[in-house]
């Protein structure tokens, strides 16, 4: 086979060549199995929604039954289901979004800060794996080339327990971002060794084969992590209103990504792994569509690749070849001890403690797709006999029911762990702690053209400590009846609010109310509603006749009792590659700097962005106390003298999301300063927040 891109494809059309020489299943409950499409697809979901109940009673992960389902229901089972070409593409791309919601929770930040713990651990659980598979299968008799080829089975893995992560809410724990970053490593290194011992085998490993592949894989590599991004801000600032065409970008990302690595001869299952890195440097952690992507992938797609996965199994071979036990228990034994080994010694150069070291171990553990692409290219080209592949297949299904059990056993203990237990990555070194702000964020919506990047900012505040959504609409009555189209609208606008907040899973209470104006309908609001946090549009300057007379944002800061967020997003927040924290007055105290800091790095994280403070120093008490508690943070930090204006607009760049502190009004000026709006005046493009605290704080704020 000289395509490796297809392998997958290959694996699966082979499958039907190894059952038609291997003995008939068990038995069948039917004479054929089910053919309708409409019950094989009403089979597969009362699958997904009994086999994890069941063995959940069992105190075993979930995606435990649906392997075993599959074996239960395949062909040498029950032989209720065929793995017809039904199944072999919905498991097709239920692999490909495995690895690329693996791709989404693997931060190429971190990657690029703290290469070294991906680095190391993903070349321990290669190199050891190779190893020590290649001298157990020649000790067996096996050619060179075979053996290596096995071994490489041992040394890629694929993210089987990705959801057990997932619902035990520690995707982010250092643990877990070194095995996905050596999940790439280790990947493209195995699937390289299957190209090289295939060339090899066909008598083709020339200089030119090499000439191809590096120079092609280093483009695709680079081409996929930076163009995707770039491709992405430019597609959601076009069409960032359109959900489901957001929804589609990532989608078709996914799969063009896969389809490129196939054609460079790479496994698509690479390119699913680095379209999920490209996406997530675009996609807030906690948006609406970063929720359906995941909602989508778990909840479908993903189980019916596991149960795909349990159908290829025969669980009667061992009884009717004997003499295939001794191979396969070795085998097994030799591909968890090796993992094993990778995960103690790399955690052990770490000084990490036993539970990482078996959260590493069960995650680098499991074995399915690019073991299933090695082994059938094995088997067609005569490399390995049919024992072997048995033997494989076996070892996949032993190694997906241990590995999510594994990490769901070690992991709880991760969640319980202190953070001084662990040597932390960079990145959690410096994550701020969960906003003060946010229990209960009150956002009014009025216009439906700036409403979804308002929705989105306030949503990652509020997810952030799980707080509750307060979407708010007022009418002002101007002592007339309200018109009905003006009734319609209201309940327009909240209703979409309420949608996009459950899209992200987050509580929400909308309110539509009508008061003698705008202003003191919001400000009523924050006190019968109990919010600690106001978020509000704005427009970016006041005219003369507002700066004297006072406008709905005037008279709201003015009033307010707690802090206000004033937003302005002339761009997707979505497009963010900065944020800037510029402190250019005095008035702003310590205390007031700490709680704006906190929500700016909040968005940094979330929005996965690097993050600057300008500090205009004025040589006071309260400059020194910030420079002191900015390098403890080890905040990069850029002190500046002058012009605040110029200063603060020469830190910015394209898709920049700035940040400010309201200045002190004066009379016949904006009740958010000069400052703030003479800078958004000089930065008409960039997103700006501007953060406005209460002349005297209450408790809440």
């Amino acid at each position: 086979m000289t395509h490796l891109g297809l392998a997958f494809s290959a694996a699966i059309a082979a499958s039907g060549t190894l059952g038609r020489a291997l003995p008939l299943p068990l038995g069948q409950l039917l004479q054929e199995p089910i053919t309708d499409p409409v019950a094989i697809f009403l089979t597969i979901l009362a699958i997904m929604l009994v086999a994890p109940l069941l063995v959940e009673r069992l105190r075993l992960p979930g995606i435990i039954g649906l392997i075993l389902a599959g074996v239960v229901v395949g062909p040498y089972g029950l032989g209720i289901l065929e793995r017809d070409s039904t199944i072999v593409l919905l498991g097709t791309v239920g692999l490909l979004f495995l690895m690329f919601l693996g791709g989404l929770e693997t931060s190429l930040d971190d990657l690029k800060r703290n290469a070294d713990k991906p680095i190391i651990f993903g070349l321990s659980t290669f190199v050891v794996p190779m190893a020590l598979g290649t001298g157990v299968m020649m000790a067996l008799g096996y050619g060179f080339w075979a053996a290596v080829l096995v071994a490489s089975c041992f040394a890629s893995h694929t993210l089987v327990a990705l959801p057990v992560l997932n619902k035990l809410g520690i995707m982010r724990h250092p643990a877990t971002t070194a095995t996905l970053g050596a999940t790439l490593i280790t990947n493209v290194l195995a699937l390289l060794v299957l190209a090289v011992v295939v060339k090899a085998d066909q008598g083709d490993l020339t200089l030119g084969f090499w000439l191809f592949l590096i120079p092609a894989l280093t483009i695709y590599t680079f081409a996929v992590l930076w163009g995707v991004p770039k491709l992405g801000r430019w597609f959601f600032k076009r069409f960032g209103h359109d959900e489901g065409a957001e929804f589609t970008f990532v989608l078709a990302a996914l799969f063009v990504a896969s389809y490129l690595a196939s054609l460079i001869e790479i496994e698509p299952i690479v390119g699913a792994f680095l379209a999920g890195v490209a996406i997530t440097q675009i996609i807030p952690r906690l948006s609406p569509l970063m929720n359906r992507v995941q909602f989508i992938g778990n909840t479908l797609f993903v189980p019916i690749f596991l149960i795909s996965v349990g159908m290829l199994v025969d669980p009667l071979i061992l009884v009717r070849e004997p003499q295939s036990l001794l191979l396969v228990s070795i085998i097994v034994l030799a591909e968890l001890a090796s993992k094993f080994i990778a995960a103690w010694a790399a955690a052990r150069w770490f000084k990490w403690k036993l539970p990482s070291t078996m959260v590493m171990f069960g995650l680098s553990m499991a074995q399915a797709a690019s073991t299933l692409a090695a082994i059938t290219i094995a088997f067609d080209i005569g490399l390995v006999d049919e024992v072997v592949v048995n033997a494989i297949i076996v070892m996949i299904l032993v190694s997906c029911v241990l590995s999510p059990w594994v990490v769901a056993r070690w992991g709880a203990q991760l969640q319980t762990q202190p953070a001084e237990a662990e040597t932390v990555l960079e990145s959690d070194q410096n994550a701020s702690p969960a906003p003060a702000l946010g229990q209960r964020v009150l956002i009014p919506v009025a216009n439906p053209s700036t409403e979804d990047n308002l929705l989105q900012l306030a949503i990652i505040l509020t997810k952030r400590v799980e707080g509750t959504l307060l979407p708010l609409h007022v009418l002002p009555d101007r002592n007339q009846p309200i018109a009905e189209a003006d009734k319609t609208r209201q309940n327009r606008l909240l209703d979409t609010a309420e949608t996009i907040a459950h899209a992200a899973t987050i509580p929400v209470e909308t309110i539509g109310r009508i008061d003698d104006s705008i202003a003191w309908g919001i400000l009523r609001t924050i006190q019968e509603r109990n919010a600690d946090l106001l978020i509000c549009g704005w427009k970016g300057f006041s005219t003369y006749r507002e700066n004297f007379f006072g406008s709905v944002i005037d008279t709201i800061v003015r009033s307010a009792t707690i802090p206000v967020l004033i937003s302005r997003f002339p761009q997707p927040i979505e497009n963010t590659e900065k944020v800037v924290l510029a402190i250019t007055g005095r008035q702003a105290n310590l205390g007031q700097i700490k709680q704006t800091l906190t929500i700016t790095q909040c968005l940094a994280e979330e929005l996965k962005a690097p993050l600057q403070v300008v500090q205009m120093t004025l040589g006071s008490a309260r400059d020194r106390k910030l420079t002191t508690l900015l390098q403890e943070k080890d905040i990069a930090v850029q002190p500046v003298q002058g012009n605040a204006v110029k200063r603060v607009s020469e830190a910015v760049q394209p898709n920049t999301l700035l940040i400010l502190i309201a200045s002190t009004h004066i009379v016949g000026q904006s009740a958010l300063g000069r400052e703030p709006e003479a800078i958004t005046k000089a930065n008409w493009d960039t997103n700006i927040l501007v953060l406005h605290f209460p002349a005297k704080p209450t408790k809440r704020a």
